[in-house]
């Protein structure tokens, strides 16, 4: 029906598209009441979880809740309100061909939503708890975490596929057995094709290297290393600028994967500095009693330099006391396993405080930590 007739029957007075009109134009006024009150409830909820929690629930509940679920405050308020919205598009049902294009883009939305708010659920807490048991069993393996939130995010795609594919009554294993045979026909078809994308799957998920980074390579054992700045990783190759000839080579990635790479930019390490200031000027006894708890705490953490720590400990001028200064360097090979050592050192120094106190020894610690990059020295 197009605007012709839409208003030909209006003028002539057609009384029973009059009256789908009246009960159109109520149901959209029912769904705008609604969405707008869900818009509200979504504003105060967080408020609402935040203020039940500081005042009925216990310190195990909310804990948990204040380092993970506050964070992501916003992202759950847009959850909500999507599915808020998807629940109201339920006023449209009398009118089947409208309810149906609208629910396949409310569904769809709210199977993304959902699914990224639990990612990023998953992340907080393997950031928060995971290095806790890490440093509860051996304090080593921190690509287990990275490795697990990588496990999790692809159970997490793999049941909102499901879910989306149930919420619209699609056949599943039509589905699945569709695109497995058109999977092993194109596998057939383009093998070398295909082995380039795995390898580039396999440099996105590990990051053994970044555009911007120089890199040694061997491609040729009868051949000298070569030696340049990654340019581009692309879905087939990578290129890197060659550093003696400034010349171009593109290698494809499935042998970039499967080669031993040093990443030169990459020797780096992390220099941290932490202070402890004691209100009274410590014994010698106190004083060797600091240097072993600081040791001990901070020696088992996976990452730090072996040797590298160093304590100083003297009296300031500016204020009365004493001051332990301790210095050490982090090894790490990516930006997401630095994140995870720092945080396992966050952990050494809850430790350090209860042992500490339990010897009676009263300190205040200088927040935040202070972390300087240092080139690697041999």
């Amino acid at each position: 029906m197009d605007l012709s007739e839409i208003l030909l029957k209006l003028q002539f007075g057609d009384a029973n598209f009059q009256q789908l009109l009246k009960s159109f134009a109520r149901d959209l006024g029912w769904f705008v009441f609604w969405t707008i009150l869900g818009i509200l409830v979504t504003r105060l909820l967080p408020f609402f979880f935040q203020w039940c929690v500081d005042r009925f629930a216990p310190k195990f509940i909310a804990e948990p809740h204040n380092r993970i679920i506050s964070p992501l405050r916003n992202l759950l308020v847009r959850t909500a309100l999507i599915i808020i919205i998807a629940i109201n598009i339920n006023v449209f049902r009398p009118y089947p061909a409208l309810f149906n294009f609208l629910q396949l883009f409310a569904y769809f939305a709210v199977t993304i939503s959902v699914a990224w708010f639990i990612s990023r659920i998953v992340r907080q807490v393997m950031q928060v708890h995971g290095t806790q048991l890490i440093k509860s069993f051996s304090g080593k393996g921190d690509d287990i975490i990275i490795i697990g939130e990588t496990i999790a995010n692809v159970a997490i795609v793999f049941f909102a596929v499901i879910f989306f594919a149930q919420s619209q009554n699609l056949n599943l294993a039509s589905v699945l057995t569709g695109v497995g045979i058109g999977g092993i026909a194109i596998a057939f078809a383009a093998k070398e094709v295909l082995s380039q994308i795995v390898g580039t799957i396999v440099l996105y998920l590990d990051r053994p290297y970044v555009p911007g980074e120089y890199v040694r390579a061997n491609f040729n054992p009868a051949a000298e290393d070569i030696y340049g700045r990654v340019e581009s990783i692309g879905i087939r190759s990578s290129k890197i600028r060659l550093a003696a000839t400034n010349t171009l080579l593109i290698v494809p990635n499935s042998i970039m994967a499967s080669t031993d790479v040093e990443n030169i930019s990459r020797g780096t390490k992390v220099m941290a500095l932490l202070y402890l200031d004691f209100p009274r000027v410590l014994r010698d006894g106190e004083r060797s009693l600091v240097d072993q708890v600081l040791n001990n705490s901070l020696g088992h953490v996976f990452g730090i330099e072996s040797g590298s720590i160093r304590i100083a400990t003297f009296e300031p001028e500016d204020k009365p006391g004493t001051r332990a200064r301790v210095s050490f360097f982090i090894m790490s090979a990516s930006s997401g396993s630095l994140n995870i050592q720092k945080r396992l050192v966050e952990v050494a120094n809850q430790e350090i405080a209860e042992r500490l106190a339990a010897n009676d020894l009263q300190f205040s610690m200088e927040e935040p930590m202070i972390y300087v990059d240092s080139p690697v020295t041999k």
